[in-house]
């Protein structure tokens, strides 16, 4: 009877630790497929952030390149410069517009015409160029401040374009500071070295 005791005792003891065993087991197993991916899932989650890193990698490029276009083509010269045609009108006399008519002779024109039309060109930071669209022929200043025109584009062709309190402009030779563009109250050029940009007859506003 003793022995039977024991016998049922022992076993219902192993069966107990067996029960403690398997649950052990199956817990492992349903945290082990909670942390481990299936391979098609893994191969699916590699693929998309392939494709995320890429398309980060191609969207970083592609902004970088255009910047590097835009700091080159800021820099870079008359042919690949920003270009916009105005109208400078000068608001002294009856009003008149810079034209720059064919026999190169510059001066100012109260009436619109096609010789009227200027180009303005970016040729670096703060510096334009002035073309006559009819004429073909760009605006230069020499050393002495008086206005000509040359059919290719040079040094002197070279203007800083300032905006003033106005919101007109003044146009100064970059190779000779202090020379401005100037009209008289009749329309004529003035020499560019006797004015200032204080006085009306260098300001121009830029029309369409």
């Amino acid at each position: 009877m003793a022995l039977g005791q024991r016998l049922f005792i022992t076993m219902s003891r192993g069966a107990g630790r067996l029960q403690g065993t398997l649950r052990a087991l199956i817990f492992l197993g349903v945290l082990v497929g909670m942390v481990v991916p299936s391979p098609a899932g893994t191969r699916a989650n590699s693929t998309l952030l392939d494709s995320r890193g890429w398309g980060t990698l191609l969207s970083r490029s592609r902004a970088g390149l255009a910047g590097e276009i835009a700091g080159v083509n800021w820099e870079s010269g008359y042919l690949v410069g920003i270009k916009r045609q105005r109208r400078l009108y000068c608001n002294v006399g009856i009003g008149f517009h810079l034209q720059v008519p064919p026999d190169g002779r510059i001066s100012g024109t109260h009436e619109e015409n096609p010789y009227s039309l200027l180009e303005i060109s970016t040729v670096e930071r703060g510096v334009v160029s002035l073309f006559g669209v009819k004429s073909a022929l760009f605006i230069a200043m020499n050393s002495k401040g008086r206005l000509y025109t040359t059919p290719s584009f040079q040094e002197e062709c070279k203007f800083r374009e300032t905006l003033l309190p106005n919101n007109y402009n003044a146009y100064e030779s970059d190779l000779y500071r202090g020379t401005y563009i100037a009209l008289s109250k009749y329309g004529r050029v003035k020499r560019g070295s006797k004015v200032s940009p204080i006085m009306t007859v260098t300001h121009f506003l830029p029309r369409i």
